[in-house]
């Protein structure tokens, strides 16, 4: 029976750019069985240790890392040392480290990752299901999401459900439209699966509004672009937030990529519990 492997892909970014590169290098061996835990936005000693002292307690764990404070990655590579716990900077040479690790030859297959495995069409089927339950039009099975995004409009609910269903997640995004209760079936499925509110700040909404009315030639109401309008929702959103115990990302400085890897660190954390 093959090893499980536990992948730490250690980043003091998004974890994006190590991501893809590990899903290319395991391509190239046909009998690596692993589970990756993610570890973005590692930016302190305090972190690092919070990782070793988690990978001391688990068997085959493997240290991927990118981080480009070379203090900080010389502190992660000699306490990856000291508990014997492999680890590889991405930018070395991968694919033979990991055949002297796994004891067997690359296929050294060129893209290798582009085949048309199970997870390939695992993640189109979230990105279809994922545009289904854009902006909540199909709410009768949200319980069958991995995510479920909530925000007022221009929160970047939908480019981020996109990103993330890229990523293989499934995921439905439900608009809080002032005056008007949240859908009752919200409400049953948020006890059983992880829901996200969104936030941004009211002057970055009012301008990404203005240049949506404008950019789109749409005909919407004088209070989707009045200040004071649109700090109401935002108050009116974080009480519904707080009220049903939902975490809260403020998107206002984020990128897409950024809210994104905080909601599949989150995920990581609540499935390894």
């Amino acid at each position: 029976m093959n090893k499980i492997y536990q992948v730490y892909q250690v980043s003091d970014s998004t974890g994006e750019t190590l991501d893809r590169i590990f899903l290319a290098l395991k391509a190239q061996f046909i009998n690596f069985e692993c589970k990756t835990i993610h570890y973005s936005f590692t930016r302190t000693k305090n972190q690092i240790d919070k990782i070793i002292s988690k990978s001391v307690k688990e068997k085959n764990v493997i240290i991927l890392y990118t981080i480009v404070d070379n203090k900080l990655s010389q502190y992660l590579v000699s306490e990856s040392k000291k508990n014997n716990i492999p680890n590889f900077a991405v930018l070395g040479n991968l694919i033979s480290d990991f055949s002297k690790l796994l004891k067997q030859e690359a296929s050294r297959i060129p893209s290798g990752q582009h085949i048309l495995d199970q997870d390939y069409y695992n993640r189109i089927e979230a990105i279809q299901f994922s545009m289904s339950h854009d902006d909540g039009k199909k709410i009768n099975d949200l319980e069958k999401s991995d995510v479920i995004l909530v925000g007022i409009s221009r929160t970047s609910k939908t480019p981020t459900s996109i990103y993330l269903a890229n990523r293989g997640y499934k995921v439905s995004n439900i608009p809080l439209i002032p005056n008007k209760n949240l859908p009752n079936e919200l409400i049953e499925s948020s006890k059983k699966t992880f829901v996200v509110g969104l936030i941004c700040d009211v002057n970055r909404l009012l301008d990404v509004r203005r240049n949506r009315i404008q950019s789109m030639h749409e005909h919407r109401s004088v209070d989707y672009i009045n200040h004071s309008e649109i700090l109401n929702e935002i108050e009116n959103s974080k009480k519904i937030y707080k009220k049903n115990n939902w975490p809260i990302i403020d998107v206002t400085r984020k990128s897409v990529e950024e809210t994104a890897a905080s909601i599949i660190k989150t995920l990581d954390i609540l499935n390894s519990r």
